[in-house]
């Protein structure tokens, strides 16, 4: 016990010993300087100046430009453009559900199904039965769905100026002709049929923009239109289509010749639908298709 206190205490004179470190001039022997230290003094030098300089190292790579020379690490420019490239991912998702939707909902009108089913809407709304019915609308059985549409409006709406926009938006027929078969939500007819003579100009109702123009099997060429007030117009089993997908009409612009193409097409006649925020409607409340 003894022993190793003793070689303590000599491990601990040593780092104590002071020592004199001179500097002289080689050529003159002139002493230039003098400095006392111990094993101790070295000892603690050394260790303060690794850390010091382990600080300065630490700081020039994480706050100086020189941390994007270290291989794998991403630089602050690649970062943003990372969280730039997250947030424009996220809405074109946001984008490409929406589409997805209204695709869909074009592919109901082109199937010609029942998108106007809601649960909300009772027997006495389509039967044309409703009071809250506004009193610029006439009250004739076809235009029970108009006015079901409006009274759902009015709940949330009591200047109803929406409806008569939609209904001062629609301006030019598409065709003038006599009816072969009128609108018949009950049978699943959603359109009216307009006889025409074959290669007849089909106009269009009102300035929009195209969303559909193609053949189908059962309907022949199609081509449908959306404008303003979430209006959608349907032309169906043409001879041919004179606009593409994503071309912007004009009302009264000429979009298709009249035919009788389509396995469901019964003579030369163009298939006329009139949607309104995903409601069918009679088109024959909108316009007045008689060529007399």
């Amino acid at each position: 016990m003894e022993k190793k206190e003793v070689k303590k205490g000599r491990f601990i004179q040593r780092l104590i010993i002071p020592y004199r470190m001179v500097i002289i001039n080689e050529e003159t022997f002139e002493e230039r300087i003098q400095i006392r230290v111990t094993k101790l003094y070295l000892a603690l030098v050394s260790v303060f100046s690794l850390i010091l300089l382990g600080g300065l190292f630490y700081v020039t790579i994480a706050y100086t430009p020189l941390k994007e020379t270290i291989p794998g690490y991403d630089s602050t420019e690649l970062r943003k453009k990372a969280v730039q490239n997250l947030f424009i991912t996220d809405s074109l998702i946001t984008l490409y559900n929406q589409n997805i939707q209204y695709l869909n909902a074009v592919k109901s009108v082109l199937s010609e199904d029942h998108l106007f089913e809601n649960p909300e809407l009772s027997d006495q709304d389509l039967q044309g039965e409703n009071p809250e019915a506004p009193s610029f609308i006439s009250s004739i059985p076809e235009d029970s769905l108009l006015r079901a549409f409006v009274s759902k409006q009015d709940k949330y709406n009591p200047d109803l100026n929406t409806a008569k926009a939609v209904i001062e938006t629609l301006l030019l027929p598409p065709a003038l002709g006599p009816i072969s078969q009128e609108f018949d939500a009950d049978e699943g007819h959603y359109a009216v049929d307009i006889v025409l003579e074959e290669n007849t100009p089909i106009k269009a109702i009102s300035n929009g923009r195209v969303v559909f123009a193609e053949w189908t099997a059962q309907t022949g060429y199609v081509i449908i239109l959306e404008h303003s007030k979430g209006i959608l117009s349907v032309y169906k089993h043409n001879a041919a289509l004179s606009k593409q997908q994503g071309a912007v009409v004009q009302g009264g612009e000429v979009i298709a010749l009249a035919g009788n193409t389509g396995e469901f097409s019964t003579g030369f006649h163009l298939h006329f639908e009139l949607w309104i925020e995903g409601y069918p409607m009679d088109p024959k409340n909108f316009f007045n298709f008689s060529d007399e």
